[in-house]
């Protein structure tokens, strides 16, 4: 019987909660995997199998199982007899050739202390069996061939090599979050570095259409198309705001403009927040990146909202940053040149340490009010999922009081 067997790490630590922790990783990877003919997934002591149907194509499986969270490595597996002899002819019949490998190492994780050998004693006697029969090089740190065997009660597990997980939490175990997301590099990055920790997110766009080609808005359909495949199911909000820009030029001095327009992002995003009942923002700020990320700056755009402002990046460099969004999926959108809102009035040279009571000053002569409802209404959002239909469905946003 094929299956693919993964592990998990830091659910293992969650005490009392691991059964829910462990019934929620379950529950997405049965999300994850739907499809791709899984006759069942079983959770046999501190590990779980996915067994495979006929037409189960391991490819497809394993590529799925890579963004996964909660997973920290799986294998393709075949169960094996428990006897010594059965396990060392089930690992020499699937050997690969000799000339492939070089040096290799047998692994044993024994979960049934009821299996009378020890595990160091029976990895000793089946690497003997494979020595025997390939002649390669045992290496107990870098092998080229590791293989593992896990004994469960009723059978062991057998597999050549393991693939790593994204590790993290499943997915929703630890609440909702909206995401401001830019067509840029470093939103994207950050809505992902939550949803490892097992936040769901919702994302967030503003773009300055019609002032503006809607290159950011397909921008950001693509960037939550790919985080999608992480979580498997999302909303995103495209919501209009060159025409609130507009406004604030009129009354607002040039070197505070971006500010005031972070701030309103803020607003908007929050009462977004609440109506998909998340309990945080988030934002891809880096600590002086660009203007509007000195300390003094980000203390007055923080102080728009009432909501905890998760900024996952901002002790990380542009390199960091840059490595991880090529890691999963999202730079070569983001490097797509485009217009965004930061292009739409903005002056050269923004103010980089406002104080609050500028900022005060200059708000109290807009009607922020209306002007937040009015950029709300106008909304479209998208609802997307993996796997699922190849576009998104859109729709006029709901009403959000």
């Amino acid at each position: 019987m094929t299956s693919i067997l993964a592990h998990y790490s830091e659910v293992a630590l969650k005490g009392k909660n691991r059964p829910w922790f462990i019934g929620r990783l379950v529950r997405h990877l049965h999300m994850a995997l739907a499809g791709l003919s899984v006759r069942e997934i079983l959770t046999p002591m501190g590990r779980i199998e996915i067994v495979l149907g006929r037409e189960a194509t391991a490819d497809e499986i394993r590529d799925r199982m890579a963004r996964v969270f909660g997973i920290a490595n799986y294998s393709v597996a075949t169960r094996v007899p428990l006897d010594f002899e059965g396990m060392a002819e089930a690992i020499v019949s699937r050997l690969p050739p000799r000339e492939s490998v070089s040096s290799f190492r047998v692994h044993v994780r024994r979960a049934d202390q009821h299996f009378g050998v020890p595990s160091p004693d029976l990895a000793r006697d089946l690497g003997s069996k494979v020595w025997h029969a390939r002649g390669w090089k045992v290496d107990l740190k870098h092998a080229d061939l590791v293989i593992g065997v896990e004994i469960v009660p009723g059978h062991a597990f057998l597999y050549m090599n393991e693939e790593a997980g994204p590790g993290g939490l499943p997915t929703g175990t630890a609440g909702r979050v909206t995401a401001l997301l830019s067509g840029g590099i470093d939103s994207p990055v950050a809505a992902w570095r939550l949803m490892k920790r097992g936040c769901h997110v919702t994302f967030v766009h503003f773009h300055s259409a019609p002032f503006l080609s809607n290159t950011s808005q397909e921008k950001a359909r693509r960037l939550a198309e790919v985080l999608t495949r992480y979580q498997l199911r999302s909303r995103l909000y495209l919501v209009p705001f060159g025409e609130l820009q507009r406004q604030v030029t009129l009354s607002v001095p040039g070197d505070l403009r971006v500010i005031v327009y972070r701030r309103f992002m803020l607003k908007i995003a929050e009462r977004i927040a609440r109506h998909v009942r998340a309990r945080a923002l988030v934002t891809g700020d880096v600590i002086g990146q660009v203007a509007s990320q000195t300390l003094d700056n980000i203390a007055a755009v923080d102080s728009a909202t009432t909501l905890p402002i998760l900024r996952p990046l901002v002790g990380m460099d542009k390199e960091e940053i840059i490595g991880q969004a090529q890691r999963i999926g999202t730079f070569e959108i983001s490097i797509v040149p485009d217009q965004d809102t930061c292009t739409l009035f903005t002056p050269r040279h923004p103010e980089t340490h406002a104080r609050r009571h500028q900022i005060d000053e200059v708000e109290a002569t807009l009607p922020i009010a209306d002007m937040v409802k009015a950029a709300i209404a106008q909304a479209v959002v998208e609802n997307l999922t993996y796997p699922g239909a190849a576009s998104p469905a859109s729709s006029a946003a709901p009403v959000i009081k």
